[in-house]
């Protein structure tokens, strides 16, 4: 079978402008390859609503399984309110606007680089 994406970041530019279909806020991709052994990428991006989360999170997951890929594990999307997509080398967060602020992932990963989504191409 031939994979789907030739790298890890163009795995997580396709899940951004997926994400932006379903109009997602605020999107920012944190490259973690060097800093971290969790995964390569963080893709974060916010929600208005506990069901705009729920529907970025369920198009994003339609999207990946049309190119053959299933996620390791989802948590979150009976609340909506922080959804936890494992995708291995690309672990996407997506919340509702003000829980996204509370847990500050990217203050906590500051160190890590920022990949601009509109500025690559899938």
């Amino acid at each position: 079978m031939e994979e789907a994406f030739k790298d890890s970041k163009e795995k997580t530019i396709f899940c951004a402008k997926v994400a932006l279909e379903r109009k997602a806020l605020d999107i920012t991709i944190l490259e973690l390859k060097k800093i971290s052994s969790l995964t390569d990428y963080f893709l974060i991006c916010s929600g208005r609503s506990d069901r705009q989360v729920q529907a970025i999170a369920q198009f994003i997951e339609e999207k990946m399984v049309e190119k053959g890929i299933n996620p390791l594990g989802v948590e979150g999307t009976r609340e909506g309110r922080w959804i936890l997509m494992d995708y291995a080398d690309v672990v996407i967060h997506i919340f509702y606007e003000p829980v996204r602020f509370h847990y500050d992932l990217e203050g906590l990963w500051i160190e890590a680089p920022r990949i601009n989504p509109s500025k690559e191409k899938v």
